[in-house]
């Protein structure tokens, strides 16, 4: 059998990031994400793995963000008895990752079977965190930049930016080089990296989450103070829905620079999500990942208040002093955050701010579409308080920069294939690649199957 790649999902969307590689009998998952979003998408978790798991070799990942790497639990409890292999801080991040993910799942369900809103009696978690903790066995850290010989593949791990441990995956199969971007960060952020230039490949499989669109280019620290002073100067809190493993670790920072500088005031801040606390650790223990110096890196962690257990949650939402929370999920799609949105977004003096790409179904989606009314936990929750958005804090390369990491290839790849982004995202990029670049280029389809030798 030749050569072939399968977009098993990022394919017309944004998320499920899963993509197939086969030669003959062998066959290798390049990420292994959950979907996210709308429901039509959402379902498509409970449906079988288009193959059988215990017929995949070996899984690769990009980074460790959960529409990535999410689905690996119940890969696993299903049949897949192979190595996942990624970066040495991906591996870490994912032992976060997902025992949280597979915790929020049963934590979900039960609540939905003791409040009667689900539809499905018993609600039931998508996996557990015993599936969880199986898979967690089944990791192999590689460090960056070294060829590592993998059976007959040979595999090269480069920084592409976007978050802790995030790499651009090329792999050497069968004199073959497919490369895969993953997520493509920024250029010149403040905490991470740049994406890692690569020179050449035959097959390029290249997002497109910001295909269409340009970062506004203003500053963090004077956007976030813009909010936050007259938010608190009325009484308010500032509610900050955030991604625990990038988002919240960039945001301690700009928020701790802001107010050291006497740009914003000095307020309470909390940081609600035990997930987001362990990898703020992380951060300060791969250092070599990022460009924080250890002392940068210790002063973001510490100017937020921890909050670990359940009561203490609570007790902040029930708590009107006027301050910041930063919580999970980034997209308002689950997590402590929901409790805190119920009780500060009918509040007219408090302001959502929303720092991270919001995919079409979320509730992040919703606000940024400036709904009226936001549906948690059963409830048709008012949206009163002032709603923000900051495009210049996003981790994903826009369009112009993912343009400038593609011009670093020294030749045209045979084909590029472009995935995880919505239709339009993903037609605009294609259209400046073809136009800017003179390269041949397709928008991937849905579980479409592409010989590549």
């Amino acid at each position: 059998m030749p050569l072939s790649l399968t977009f098993l999902g990022a394919a017309g969307t944004v998320t499920g990031s899963r993509f197939l590689l086969e030669d003959g009998p062998r066959r290798v998952l390049v990420d292994c994400g959950l979907f996210q979003g709308l429901k039509e998408l959402r379902l498509r978790n409970w449906e079988a793995f288009p193959v059988a798991p215990a017929t995949i070799d070996t899984v690769l990942l990009t980074h460790a963000h959960i529409d990535h790497s999410g689905y690996l639990p119940a890969l696993v409890r299903d049949g897949f008895r192979g190595r996942i292999h990624c970066s040495e801080a991906t591996r870490d991040l994912c032992a976060i990752l997902l025992r949280d993910s597979a915790f929020l799942q049963e934590k979900d369900a039960a609540y939905a079977n003791r409040h009667g809103f689900s539809k499905h009696k018993p609600a039931k978690p998508l996996y557990t965190i015993r599936d969880a903790e199986a898979a967690l066995e089944r990791f192999a850290g590689l460090p960056f930049g070294k060829s590592q010989a993998l059976d007959d593949m040979t595999l090269t791990l480069r920084h592409s930016g976007h978050i802790l441990g995030a790499a651009t995956l090329d792999c050497l199969w069968r004199g073959q080089r497919i490369v895969f971007s993953g997520d493509l960060g920024r250029y010149d952020d403040e905490v991470m990296l740049d994406p890692e230039p690569v020179s050449e490949a035959d097959y390029l499989v290249v997002e497109s989450t910001y295909g269409d669109r340009r970062h506004d280019s203003g500053h963090a620290q004077e956007a976030l103070a813009a909010i936050v002073n007259p938010t608190v100067a009325r009484g308010g809190t500032v509610v900050i829905p955030a991604f625990a493993v990038g988002r919240v670790q960039t945001l301690l920072y700009h928020i701790e620079k802001a107010m050291a500088s006497g740009l914003m005031r000095r307020v309470p801040v909390f940081l609600d999500s035990p997930m987001a606390v362990s990898a703020n650790e992380l951060l300060c223990s791969h250092l070599e990942d990022h460009r924080l110096a250890p002392d940068a890196c210790m002063r973001a962690c510490e100017v937020a208040t921890y909050v670990r257990d359940v009561e203490a949650s609570k007790a902040l939402t029930e708590n009107p002093m006027p301050k910041i929370i930063l919580s999970a999920s980034g997209m308002a799609t689950g997590g402590r955050v929901l409790h805190h949105l119920k009780r500060f977004a009918p509040d007219r003096r408090s302001a959502v701010v929303l720092a991270g790409y919001q995919a079409a179904g979320t509730r992040g989606a919703s606000l940024l579409a400036g709904a009226e009314t936001l549906r948690i936990h059963g409830e048709d929750i008012p949206v009163r308080a002032s709603v923000h958005n900051l495009p210049m804090l996003s981790a994903h390369a826009d369009a112009d920069e993912i343009l400038r990491w593609l011009g670093d290839f020294h030749t045209a790849p045979r084909e590029t294939f472009i995935v995880h982004g919505e239709p339009e995202a993903s037609a605009a990029l294609k259209r400046r690649i073809e136009a800017e670049l003179r390269w041949k280029c397709r928008v991937a389809q849905p579980v479409e199957r592409v010989v590549l030798a």
